[in-house]
């Protein structure tokens, strides 16, 4: 789902100015965890459509934006709402697990 990528440009308004909640999936190609849960965070892309904004960023095309919002490894999920990073979970977590921090932080 191309629609979901993100770069430096954009990222301000399309996140930090966002009236609802976003989700950022800071990724690489390169990185295989990356590419297990690609599959997870699309489908939880079309289930939270409406309430959510789920949102790829590739570490790879956006330094700055990685090193700003202090991600160390990855896959690392950063969720924010009203512009401010309220939760951050690093590695390759369950669906369920996003599914709870979505649901605790972000609505």
């Amino acid at each position: 789902m191309s629609d979901l990528n993100l770069d430096e440009k954009d990222f301000t308004e399309e996140v930090l100015q966002s009236d609802v909640p976003v989700l950022v999936d800071f990724w690489a190609e390169w990185c295989a965890p990356c590419q297990q849960i690609a599959p997870v965070i699309e489908e939880l892309a079309k289930e939270y459509k409406d309430k959510v904004k789920i949102r790829k960023v590739n570490i790879d095309e956006a330094k700055e934006l990685a090193a700003t919002h202090e991600v160390m490894s990855i896959p690392n999920l950063v969720f924010f709402k009203d512009g401010q990073k309220v939760e951050q979970l690093a590695g390759s977590v369950s669906k369920e697990t996003i599914e709870k921090a979505i649901k605790d932080k972000l609505l």
